[in-house]
């Protein structure tokens, strides 16, 4: 691909903050601008025409914002965004709603491993990971929406098989004959079901009963084993308190077979709750989490960046067989609307009895919090930091939101249907995939059976949609040519390379109208 180096350059207003990736600020003779150069082409390692991308020293939170609602996403200082009709494995962006987030079984499991850890110094036996986040099939349907993939249906169809047939061989000999019609009809209607999108525990299958060969209506109807547990339970608890429990649930209109609805003492314990739980005193270790600016200028982050550093090269080489890149930079300004910490690039730091263990690097902006990587000691991978650091950043988020209202997405990077270790974002629910073609987000439930049938699909289903910040008048588009500004109307005249137009009206197309407005495209 030919390359078509681009400088942006922002104004940096007083309370402007900015992501800066490289630590090297540059200023114009005026010093009003922060100069970001930026190359178009590929990511390092991917192939040809998958993605298009920008190296960018410094760049301001909401630009980035902007960038990521279309698609982009930063690794160290390389942005990108993957060309998705045409890369083998598209990537969508992927956000989880940490208001409504709920904890499956899977993600309760790894906090109270880790609390056991702390609480007790319990060592999981036979638990070590590759990766941490990486999916198994527990996880893929632990959580309310199970993922809709051939595996779980396939595991349905043989569960509900069998109860089919065990059922139709009950009604005697007679009925085997016809058997397989059924059976086949069921499964037919299993699929279909599964098929839709829909959770597959709400699958129910109801076989036409023959004539001559129905129900015995002169016989009680059959009752399950838990049904019968309860009237068991009902029965024992009306003869310990005959006068009350039993009258005040029937005065309310309930059948008498049901059981009292339970205590609110057993409501599920919030994600805080079960992070935040107390520790005995005498605890066996002791875990800390710290926010720190991605910044020498800040002294926590300078006399922890030698212990940091070397975790991150432990990481890269036993797990990914990686040597180090050179670590980020950032500024972090706080202005009055936003949180606390400011917005910017962030580590949190996990400190296990004063050592740091893994590191959590994230960008604060204005509307999400956006996970970027963790690395971690890999001596420690039996705590599953990977889902526990996750399920931590999801809390932070909500912490977040208490005091800047409009921060309230948890950002996971990309989503890959097509890459079974990739599918694990979908299990923190709810959560929305961003649609290549518009950019608009839609529930991941809605995207799943779309994407079993296609690796590329658009998830808008209006088809008279279109990109509403798509590039309706590139003559806006500001360009810095010869140490002056100009709107590329006027630039373009100045041109007589015919090529010109159509690589400054893609780099329109990929940034959108608001960001090819305020970022200034370089030319030499």
């Amino acid at each position: 691909m030919q390359s078509l180096e681009v400088r942006i350059m922002k104004t940096k207003w007083k309370n402007a903050s900015s992501l800066d990736l490289n630590g090297e600020n540059q200023q114009d003779a005026n010093g009003l601008c922060d100069m970001i150069t930026v190359l178009k082409g590929r990511r390092p390692g991917s192939t040809p025409n998958s993605d298009s991308g920008m190296w960018a020293h410094s760049m301001t939170v909401q630009d980035y914002q902007d960038l990521i609602d279309r698609g982009w996403r930063r690794s160290g200082k390389y942005v990108y965004k993957p060309v998705m009709n045409q890369t083998c494995c598209p990537q969508y962006t992927i956000r989880c709603r940490p208001l409504q987030f709920q904890p499956s079984k899977s993600h309760k499991k790894v906090l109270k491993k880790m609390l056991k850890f702390l609480a007790k110094g319990e060592v999981p036996k036979g638990s070590c990971e590759d990766e941490p986040m990486d999916s198994t099939m527990d996880d893929a349907v632990a959580g309310d929406f199970a993922l809709i993939n051939k595996l779980d249906i396939q595991c349905d169809l043989k569960t509900l098989s069998d109860d089919i047939k065990e059922s139709l061989e009950s009604e005697g000999k007679n009925s085997k004959k016809e058997e397989p019609q059924e059976l086949l009809q069921s499964q037919d209607f299993v699929g279909e079901k599964l098929g839709s999108g829909e959770p597959s525990h709400s699958v129910k299958v109801h076989t036409v009963p023959k004539p001559g060969k129905g129900a015995d209506l002169s016989k009680p109807p059959c009752r399950k084993a838990k049904e019968i547990r309860k009237e068991r339970k009902r029965l024992k608890l009306m003869q310990q308190n005959p006068a009350g429990e039993l009258e005040g649930f029937q005065a309310q209109g309930h059948p008498p077979s049901l059981f009292p609805p339970k205590a609110k003492s057993n409501q599920p314990k919030s994600l805080e709750d079960l992070i935040f739980e107390s520790l005995p005193e005498n605890a066996s270790h002791k875990l800390e989490v710290r926010l720190v600016p991605v910044s020498f200028e800040d002294p926590e982050f300078k006399s922890s960046f030698s212990q940091s550093f070397s975790l991150y090269v432990k990481y890269q080489v036993a797990i990914h067989q990686d040597p180090p890149d050179e670590c980020g930079k950032t500024e972090a300004e706080t202005p009055p609307n936003g949180p606390d910490c400011g917005y910017g690039s962030f580590h949190q730091q996990y400190w296990l009895d004063g050592k740091i263990i893994a590191v959590g690097v994230i960008d604060i902006l204005p509307n999400c919090v956006s996970s970027v990587y963790l690395y971690y000691d890999p001596d420690y991978s039996f705590l599953s930091l990977g889902v526990y650091s996750a399920l931590r950043e999801i809390a932070f988020t909500r912490q977040l939101h208490e005091k800047t209202s409009q921060l309230s997405y948890y950002y996971m990077g990309f989503y890959i249907h097509s890459c079974p270790k990739m599918k694990y974002k979908g299990q923190y629910r709810p959560s929305d995939l961003l649609c290549p073609e518009t950019y608009v987000w839609v529930p991941i439930e809605q995207c799943l059976p779309s994407l079993e049938n296609s690796k590329y699909c658009r998830f808008n289903q209006d088809p008279e949609a279109v990109d509403e910040d798509r590039s309706t008048e590139p003559d806006r588009l500001q360009v810095f040519h010869k140490r002056a500004i100009m709107p590329y109307g006027v630039y373009k005249k100045q041109q007589k390379d015919p090529s010109e137009e159509a690589a400054v009206l893609q780099y329109a197309s990929l940034v959108g109208q608001k960001c090819s407005e305020r970022m200034l495209l370089f030319r030499n």
